[in-house]
């Protein structure tokens, strides 16, 4: 097997990009990585044709916000599923997505969703949001302290 240098001061044999190459860690931080796609104007649809999913798939702040921006929060929801290993008894209503001052979008973690989190180990859940003509996607790291 072979191994993967942390860093490079200077191109090796085989290697003319140089640089400094950023390896995943193998030490147990990273629990799990889950990523999702949705497609926007589908899932309005879907809203339009049965009100109901508005209360069902999304917690009270996020009800109002656009067809885009619902989009990736269903994009996130099932992000952190796939990034803690599918909790069987996982609620729509467990995950919601906020954002710092400064717009930074992070995760606050509830009932089974919270439990499997903890669980794991979980101390940090990294999010990346984003959405671009009729796609919406999400991203989830879930890391826990450093060994």
């Amino acid at each position: 097997m072979s191994s993967i240098p942390l860093a490079t001061t200077a191109p090796g044999p085989e290697d003319s990009f140089g640089g400094r190459a950023f390896a995943p860690a193998d030490d147990g931080t990273v629990v799990g990585v889950g990523i999702d796609v949705v497609d926007i104007s589908r899932l309005a649809g879907m809203i339009d044709r049965t009100p109901a999913l508005l209360e069902r798939l999304f917690t009270p702040g996020e009800r109002g916000l656009s067809d885009a921006s619902r989009a990736a929060r269903v994009a996130a929801k099932e992000a952190v599923g796939k990034a803690l290993g599918a909790p069987g008894d996982f609620s729509w209503q467990d995950v919601t997505v906020q954002k710092t001052p400064t717009r930074r979008p992070y995760l606050r973690l509830r009932g089974a969703t919270l439990r499997a989190a903890e669980q794991a180990g979980v101390r940090h859940l990294h999010l990346s949001l984003s959405h671009d003509g009729d796609i919406a996607t999400a991203i989830v790291v879930a890391e826990r302290e450093h060994r």
